[in-house]
């Protein structure tokens, strides 16, 4: 819904709300804000909201600290779950620089930049994600376990699925906040979970994705359950992953470009370019859609997650595939992303690597219907079938190399993503695992 500035003052004013949280997002994703009372709101209208980027997560140094928060009104929400008397809202902001300029470290902002190419192509991105959960149980000290505390598998409900209360909790909620809930469900792990929204625009659904994992997160806090979306937190079972569902609007026709009857799978030449960037492409993009050590935990043979890069309208053993829906509903499914990815940057990377196949009219490889985890190695060497990088260090590396992933990022975000993340690997590398414990200790 969009606001103007006379419309929040008096929607404030009307539901008698008394704070106002200003949200932003690190590089890595994470949620962050500043709160102020309603009595700043015409300060919070008029952009002249400052906080200190030196203590954000890839922003700025100390000596250029000061940042300013620019509100989106249109994501002007009040949080439901709140007092009901002196209630509490909240905007989506982007990241400015003192002298009124959009930070360039801003992942919001860098995921406007590559809508704007779109649009100069004559495009926009639409975008249907569907994020997975795990529901674990806490322990005496209300910290989080990896307990679940149901045995239903896949579309199992009550009471085997004990989730069921706490899942319907968190669709009323997001329902209050303006969201179209499609499908809510047990997935196939034991307390894992899922809800799908209805797609919207690229930024948009960026910032549903942020605040869907915030809801999540506070209604299952209130059932006395925490909420991961951590991708692989019980080794031997399914991880959670954010299928991401893509469509281009061609914005001069005024209908989905990747729509063709006559093409053939039903889908267009332009759906087939931007298949083709994504194949192209999704080694550089990995270390974005997949952006932690235990990412790669997930993306291993035997789970339902993707492992090769290959794609099929129908199969869905593939990194991507075509679902069945044609028309105004045909899209491309990217099924390598997690949750615990940053939207505004996943979002990015993907739009970048799909216009690059269309700019450069990039063929896909030929389809594959086979089940890819049952075809031997020579098998999909004789196909060009390629992996995804096994490990974050070699997603890194490949992220490194990508003149294109430069180009979309900039410069600053580039190299502060990269430090941030061989920092992470760094970390793991130097730290002794409990396998190692397992199987050493003893032995030697």
């Amino acid at each position: 819904m969009s606001y103007t500035k006379e419309q929040i003052v008096q929607l404030v004013k009307d539901n008698d709300v008394k704070f106002i949280r200003l949200q932003f997002t690190d590089i890595i994703g994470t949620l962050k804000n500043v709160a102020v009372t309603a009595s700043q709101l015409e300060k919070v209208l008029s952009n002249k909201c400052m906080f200190d980027g030196s203590s954000i997560e890839g922003f700025v140094r100390i000596e250029e600290s000061d940042m300013y928060l620019f509100p989106d009104l249109d994501t002007f929400t009040i949080f439901p779950w709140r007092p009901q008397e002196g209630k509490v809202a909240r905007f989506i902001c982007d990241i400015y620089t003192p002298d009124q300029k959009p930070f360039l470290g801003c992942p919001r902002n860098v995921l406007k930049s590559v809508i704007k190419k779109a649009e100069n192509m004559g495009y926009s991105l639409n975008v249907g994600p569907e994020c997975e959960f795990f529901l674990f149980l806490l322990d005496e000290n209300g910290n989080a376990t990896t307990i679940t505390h149901d045995d239903a598998g896949y579309f199992d409900l009550a009471p085997v699925d004990m989730g069921e209360n706490a899942r319907r909790d968190i669709c009323l909620t997001l329902e209050s906040m303006g969201f179209e809930i499609e499908a809510s469900h047990h997935e196939v792990a034991k307390g894992q979970h899922e809800i799908d929204f209805k797609y919207a625009d690229a930024l948009k659904t960026a910032d549903n994705i942020n605040t869907f994992k915030m809801v999540v997160k506070t209604i299952a806090k209130k059932h006395g359950l925490h909420a991961t979306f951590m991708p692989k937190p019980i080794a031997g079972i399914n991880g959670s992953g954010m299928h991401t569902n893509m469509s281009l609007f061609d914005i001069k026709a005024g209908k989905n470009a990747f729509d063709d009857p006559k093409g053939e799978f039903g889908i267009s030449e332009t759906a087939l370019n931007y298949i083709g960037g994504l194949i192209k492409n999704m080694r550089s993009i990995a270390a974005v859609t997949n952006p932690t050590v235990n990412s790669y935990k997930r993306l291993v043979p035997g789970y339902e997650a993707p492992v090769y890069i290959a794609w099929s309208p129908r199969n869905r053993s593939p990194l991507i595939r075509i679902p069945a829906a044609r028309g105004a509903s045909t899209r491309t499914e990217l099924r390598c992303p997690d949750p615990s990815s940053n939207p505004y940057l996943a979002l990015a990377a993907c739009l970048a690597a799909g216009l690059d196949g269309i700019k450069n009219k990039i063929k896909p490889p030929k389809a594959v219907d086979r089940n890819l985890f049952k075809m031997s190695a020579a098998e999909k060497k004789e196909l060009g079938i390629g992996d995804l990088p096994g490990t974050l260090l070699e997603a890194i590396n490949e992220f490194k190399a990508s003149s294109l992933m430069k180009e979309t990022f900039g410069d600053h975000v580039f190299e502060r993503y990269i430090e941030t993340k061989e920092k992470e690997w760094n970390s793991y590398k130097a730290t002794v695992h409990q396998w190692e414990l397992d199987n050493y200790l003893s032995l030697y």
